[in-house]
């Protein structure tokens, strides 16, 4: 921003300065008082983000308007003027949009004097040859910011001067090439034809040859013929741009335009206007034959093209019916076909979507005029590479279609699918196609099957494109014809089945018709989806479904006019009524059933459907379903798993579930939400056997070894509707590319075929060379019969083994004859031929292996659909318990083998399944009757399982497993209320044995207990254990009796011979399980006493070997240590346990010394305020002296240079005020407070309440307390901290005068507020002296929560307990 802010205009001056220079405004110093805020607007305006600059502009002109008259507008004015020019590209047009929009607002500023200041700031005749570009490009954003402002059309001067200033931009192309031009027309577009009629003769020339010279100055010419063009004539006299000798000129104007506009991907505006010119004069053929398609696309150039492209959807809203067939037939469409064919890489530019942005605004453009519509539509769709449309079958700009134009389409569509006109259509091949020798690409066939197959997928994606209850009739025309053409075919027309009345031109191929009829069933899932708020119900309430059949039926009655492709037998004709009968008798009971009816009559209409496709499985499956709905719907009540019929019969529901899996095998998303549909309603009838046979699907082992379900693919079918698609779409490069490879693929062939051949064929290829060697020695060859080869050897080396060893071994040395020479090259080809079936053999054995493990995951993954239901609909069935290993095996199996996105699928979908459905669900089975023996069976195996896997995240899901089958076992008990969270009680009181009771449940602590507890030996003792705490952490939470169990086996691994990991994992499992409530509840006081007493003395022998660490463990030991130690503290304090505190405290002094120098050299901080935390709620404070010399250590080792700098708002050393310091006390009586105040209890940190109790009298303080214990001087040791930094100077002064410091046993006598405090929770044993361990107690228990006694409360209760008598 160094141009921006210039010496004369944006440096401010210091105010001696100004005084001594009168050149400055007299308000200079008024203008540095808001300087900071002001000038930052002009920073943000040349940001690059436009909600930055926009938001500044806004700002700027909000100041502005406070003071219009101030020098702050002068400063605005200059500093815009400056950016105009300045260095970065980026903010030259920000500052003159700023300028713009200053001027707009600001209508007294004088536009004359601002571009006056332009030229003066950047003077093109003063400016040095360095700095002309900028100032060539300020003089131009100046203009346009004037222009900006609409005040440069209402000021006559001004616009001269522009104008003036523009024509002289307009001389220095190198740098502005043609942008001066293009914003005087511009501007010249905006003024009255009055100013223009007198400001024409000073722009333009009166000669032709520079009018048809450049693009502006002939978009400059067709200005002024459209708004004075008498003046023009006068001036130029009578032209007639499309004449033969203009044309050529005209061609060269306009690729000019489009080469200046290729970065840009626009159509310039001189194109434009040529074409509204040959509108209104009558001359379009001509322009459109002569200059676009003759000219502009003579010589092919991308930029021409792409302009004649744009040109082409331009022109489309401004010509007529008569003129659109003129630009839709002609070469210019033809190229876009071949462009549309051709750009299929992923660099290249596409023009399709421009396109379509085109069309779609003209058809949404003329809704009024559906002939117009439909002529672009149908001329668009006939665009065909050799019979086959080059636009997608998809397409959006259908759905702008009004209701005629759409009809007409329809109707266009069919007509051309039965009558295909292959003159009318604009067909084209590419250059590679050309190249190609083969004539059965060029037949009219294949162009029929290539159109046909296009326009059936065309017609059912314009049913996506539509609205269904508004456009009904034309989805019905369009279902109905896809189903008749699909399995049917006339045979005499009749005016009661509209499709009979139209033959086929062309017969129909076998191909096609396969791809109509799956274009016919993704029609039908299209409605299914469309339909799913009001499940494909027609206006007469009738599923679409329904309405196929009833024509189906129609169909079937008229075999007169209409034959079936496959023809019904008598079986199948009898179940295709009885479907009829059953889907009008679900019909009248519907109100009854509900969506269970609904169901079940979509599922019988969808399979009836499917009669056509498959008529020997569907008619089946339509007796099989019939039999399980009457059943199912004459049973009033809940079948129960015991019950069974008969015995000889399998119960309905298992037929119906293998049904639904036949189903789902097929590649159907119809057939999968259906299945999914019915299954949500029988899944409550479901029996063992029914889910087992569900379950076998997801177990590969019985999935390899049964065959009842065949899974079928139909990619083929979807495949071959592409394939020609696919074959012709290819570019010459494509065909290069191969032909350049087949060579190079000879060699990775071989290498592959050399890879595959086994022993066997080895020892065949040695038996022929022997063979052959045999011949030359007359059948007495000493070869001995065939010799085995090692594996490894190649098969050159193999031949020339059987050749020339056997040269070797003749002493004859005869040679193989013509005939002997024969015999052995055909029975090495036949070998090489068998060995090459045998290779290709195992290739297709693997590659059918690999297709059926990807349809195998695929059935699978749609399998899972039935088990999602399933615990959602049914979760507390207990069949859902036998879900869980079935799932926990597909998870473990996929998680090892999830190479594949199918796999990752088939996971992720498992995993979903079994967390949010399964084990997150709020409800789940509370009536498990006789499994209970078998679930505590299942929680063992579960656990032990999840020890032993490999991966963590495996193990986890086996151990949630286990807690759910806890949570049911819980939940099941026989006569309990359920329990309610227990209201808040004092700490220490004594829970009640039915709250233990409800916390237990219904669960066996002794089956439970062992199960748990094992797995916590293993996971606390062996090395790589699976198991987390986190896993442990929620089993404590959820069932804290059983943590009360486990609780010893945690304490047992804080110490001894367990690893330090292992003592670091069992400390963080007592820190987190120790302060949930729902433990507490379960011990009694004094077992919950005694039990922080046994962690307490574990944690103190832990804590021996305190800052001895040498390993990461061993630190994490530490760390966790001192986190327990805590937690315990904290419990001790809330609840106001008797727990002896003292060897804790005296091992946590006798390790201060060593912590502290541990973490002045390795700097481990963690561990230093775990350790003064404990200290802390033992009474004892952090000394604040280390942390100040912490803080001052780097300043020792500070550069030189550095502490020069001072930071802002701090006075030096030299300028702060000195305390005075008291003469009355000699320095030992200096010393005393420090050493007294060593012993209080932690405090607020506030110095006037600590300078209060360094006022105590010392007497007083001495009548308290008794002489001191020499126990007590040895825990309060000389180094505790002082009280305040006062104090402390106070002693170090001492101790450098010379004078001998204060022993710590003297002050700690005299000042022990805390002797009259009760003595709650005291204990009287004392193995030494009592005096030391009361104060360690008092001063844990004396610290209270913040929320309930505040520090300042419990200093006042200390101070007044002082000064007792």
């Amino acid at each position: 921003m160094a141009e921006m802010e210039s010496q004369d205009v944006a440096e401010p001056m210091a105010p001696g300065e100004a005084s001594k220079s009168g050149a400055r405004p007299a308000d200079r110093e008024g203008l540095l008082k808001h300087s900071r805020e002001f000038l930052d607007f002009f920073w943000d305006i040349a940001k690059p983000q436009q909600e930055t600059r926009l938001e500044a502009t806004e700002k700027l002109l909000e100041y502005l308007r406070a003071r219009p008259q101030g020098a702050e507008m002068k400063y605005a004015l200059k500093r815009l003027i400056t950016g105009l020019g300045v260095g970065r590209e980026t903010a030259r047009p920000c500052y003159s949009l700023a300028l713009a929009q200053l001027l707009q607002s600001f209508e007294d500023i004088p536009l004359c004097s601002i571009l006056q200041q332009i030229q003066e700031k950047h003077d093109l005749q003063k400016v040095k040859k360095a700095t002309m570009r900028p100032a060539l490009f300020a003089n131009l954003f100046g203009v346009l910011a004037l222009f900006q402002s609409g005040r440069l059309v209402k000021d006559s001067e001004a616009l001269m001067k522009s104008v003036k200033l523009l024509q002289t931009l307009a001389q220095h192309h190198n740098h502005l090439q043609e942008q001066p031009q293009k914003a005087l027309v511009d501007i010249l577009s905006e003024v009255p034809e009055a100013t223009l009629q007198e400001i024409l003769p000073k722009v333009l020339r009166a000669d032709l040859n520079s009018v048809l010279g450049s693009p502006e100055h002939l978009e400059l010419f067709l200005l002024a013929r459209q708004k004075v063009p008498r003046k023009l004539e006068e001036l130029v006299g009578p032209v007639s741009l499309f004449s033969d000798e203009n044309v050529p000129r005209l061609v060269s104007v306009l690729k000019m335009a489009a080469a200046s506009v290729k970065k840009e991907r626009k159509l310039p505006a001189v194109a434009l206007d040529l074409l509204r010119l040959a509108l209104q004069e009558g001359k379009f053929p001509r322009f459109w034959k002569d200059v676009v398609e003759q000219g502009l696309l003579k010589k092919q150039s991308w930029p021409a093209s792409y302009l004649c492209f744009r040109l082409l959807g331009a022109a489309l809203p401004l010509l007529s019916a008569e003129q659109l067939p003129l630009v839709m037939r002609g070469d210019l469409i033809r190229h876009f076909g071949e462009h549309m064919v051709t750009a299929k890489l992923p660099n290249q530019f596409k023009f399709a979507p421009e396109m379509n942005e085109y069309v779609g605004a003209f058809l949404e453009g003329c809704r009024a005029d559906p002939e117009r519509q439909l002529a672009v539509v149908v001329a668009f769709t006939s665009v065909t590479n050799q019979g086959l449309p080059v636009l997608p079958t998809f397409w959006r700009a259908v759905r702008f279609l009004s209701p005629p134009a759409l009809k007409g389409y329809v109707a266009w569509l069919r007509t051309m699918f039965l009558q295909p006109d292959l003159d009318s259509l604009v067909d084209f091949s590419t250059s590679n196609q050309k190249k190609a020798q083969d004539a059965s690409l060029h037949v009219p066939e294949r162009a029929v099957s290539r159109l046909r197959k296009w326009l059936i997928l065309r017609l059912v994606s314009i049913v996506d494109t539509l609205h269904v209850e508004k456009e009904e009739d034309v989805i019905e025309e369009v279902a109905r014809f896809c189903f008749f053409h699909s399995f049917f075919e006339a045979k005499k027309p009749t005016s009661q089945i509209p499709e009979t009345e139209q033959r086929f031109s062309f017969p129909l191929e076998s191909r096609t018709r396969e791809v109509v009829g799956s274009a016919f069933f993704s029609l039908l899932q299209t409605l299914s989806t469309q339909c799913r708020q009001a499940p494909e119900q027609t206006q007469d309430s009738q599923p679409w479904t329904y309405r196929l059949v009833r024509f189906a039926d129609s169909l079937l009655n008229h075999s007169r006019n209409v034959a079936a492709l496959t023809p019904f037998t008598a079986q199948q004709r009898q179940a295709w009524d009885r479907m009829l009968q059953s889907v009008r008798e679900l019909e009248a009971t519907s109100s009854g059933a509900g969506a269970k009816a609904a169901a079940f009559q979509h599922l019988l209409l969808l399979v009836g459907i499917y009669l056509f496709k498959s008529p020997t499985e569907s008619c089946d499956l339509l007796g099989d379903i019939q039999t399980c709905i009457k059943k199912s719907l004459g049973e009033k009540t809940r079948r129960t798993r015991s019950k069974a019929t008969n015995p000889q019969e399998p119960p309905w529901v298992e037929v119906l579930v293998e049904i639904l899996l036949a189903l789902l095998a097929q590649p159907s998303h119809l057939m999968r939400q259906v299945a999914r549909s019915v299954f949500s309603h029988i899944c409550s009838h479901l029996t063992p056997r029914a889910l087992q046979l569900i379950l076998d699907v997801l177990n590969p082992e019985k999935n390899a070894d049964e065959d009842s379900v065949v899974v079928t693919d139909g990619s083929e079918e979807q495949l071959e509707g592409a394939e020609d698609r696919s074959s012709d779409g290819e570019d010459d490069r494509a065909s290069a590319g191969e032909e350049d490879s087949g060579e190079d693929s000879d060699d990775s062939e071989e290498e592959d075929r050399d890879a595959d051949v086994d022993q066997g064929f080895r020892e065949q290829l040695m038996a022929v060379l022997r063979a052959g060697k045999a011949l030359v020695s007359g059948g007495a060859g000493r070869g001995g019969g065939p010799a085995s080869v090692p594996r490894g050897q190649p098969l050159t080396g193999v031949v020339r083994q059987g050749t020339v060893d056997g040269e070797d071994d003749d002493d004859d040395g005869d040679e193989l004859g013509d005939e002997a020479m024969m015999a052995l090259d055909q029975n090495l080809a036949s070998l090489f031929a068998e060995q090459k079936l045998r290779i290709q053999a195992r290739k297709d054995e693997k590659d059918k292996l690999r297709k059926e493990k990807v349809l195998r995951r695929d059935f699978q993954i749609r399998v899972l659909d039935l088990i999602e239901v399933l615990v959602t609909k049914q979760p507390e069935s207990p069949l859902v318990l036998e879900l869980l290993e079935p799932l926990l095996d597909v998870i473990r199996r996929s998680m090892r083998t999830s190479s594949t996105k199918q796999e990752q699928d088939l996971l992720h979908k498992t995993a979903r399944i079994f967390t949010h459905h399964l084990c997150r669900s709020r409800h789940y089975c509370h009536d498990v009757g006789r499994l209970v023996g078998t679930l505590y069976a299942q929680v063992e195996r579960l656990v032990q399982q999840a020890g032993r896997q490999a991966d963590a995240a495996v193990s986890l899901y086996y151990f949630n497993a286990a807690l759910y089958l806890l949570r049911v076992l819980k939940g099941n008990a026989a006569g309990k209320p359920v329990c309610k969270a227990p209201k808040k009680e004092k700490a220490g009181s004594q829970p009640k044995g039915p709250e233990v009771a409800q916390a237990a449940g219904g669960l066996d602590l002794s089956l439970v207990t062992p199960i748990y507890s094992s797995a916590l030996t293993s996971f606390l003792t062996r090395r790589n254990s699976p198991l987390t705490v986190t896993m442990f952490l929620s089993l404590f939470s959820r069932h804290p009796v059983l943590c009360k169990s486990l609780l010893p086996v945690v304490i047992q691994h804080v110490t001894g011979p367990a690893r330090p990991r292992h003592q670091a994992q069992a400390c963080l499992l007592l820190q987190k399980a120790l302060p949930t409530r729902e433990l507490r509840v379960c011990f009694d006081d004094p077992e919950w006493e005694q039990l922080v007493s046994q962690i307490l003395a574990k944690v103190t022998e832990n804590l021996r070997t305190l800052g001895e660490a040498q390993t990461k463990s061993e630190h994490q030991k530490e760390l966790s240590s001192l986190g327990l130690l805590n937690t315990l503290f904290r419990t001790i304090h809330q609840e106001k346990l008797t727990v002896d505190l003292t060897a804790v405290l005296g091992v946590l002094q006798s390790k201060q010394q060593s912590l502290q120098q541990r973490e002045c050299a390795a700097g481990s901080s963690r561990l230093y305020d775990l350790y003064w935390q404990a200290m802390k709620a033992l009474g004892v404070q952090r000394p604040k002296s280390a942390k100040k010399e912490a803080k001052e250590v780097p300043s020792v080792t500070q550069n030189p240079v550095s502490t020069k700098r001072k930071k802002k708002g701090f006075l030096p050393e030299t300028k702060k005020r000195k305390k005075p310091k008291s003469e009355g006390p000699a320095p030992e009586e200096g010393a005393r407070p420090a050493a007294a105040g060593e012993q209080q209890p932690p405090s607020t940190g506030k110095k006037r309440r600590h300078r209060r109790k360094a006022t105590v009298p010392a007497q007083a303080q001495a009548k308290q307390r008794p002489a001191p214990d020499p126990a007590a001087a040895a825990i309060t040791g000389p180094g505790t901290p002082a009280k305040t930094p006062k104090l402390k100077k106070k002693r170090k002064l001492s101790q450098v005068n010379g004078a001998a410091p204060v022993s710590p046993v003297e002050p700690a006598g005299k000042k022990q507020p805390q002797k009259d405090l009760p003595e709650k929770g005291v204990s009287g044993k004392s193995p030494q002296s009592a005096l030391p361990r009361k104060k360690a107690r008092l001063s844990l228990a004396s610290r209270s929560p913040s929320l309930l006694q505040s520090g300042a409360k419990r200093k006042k209760a200390q101070l007044r307990k002082a000064r007792k008598p």
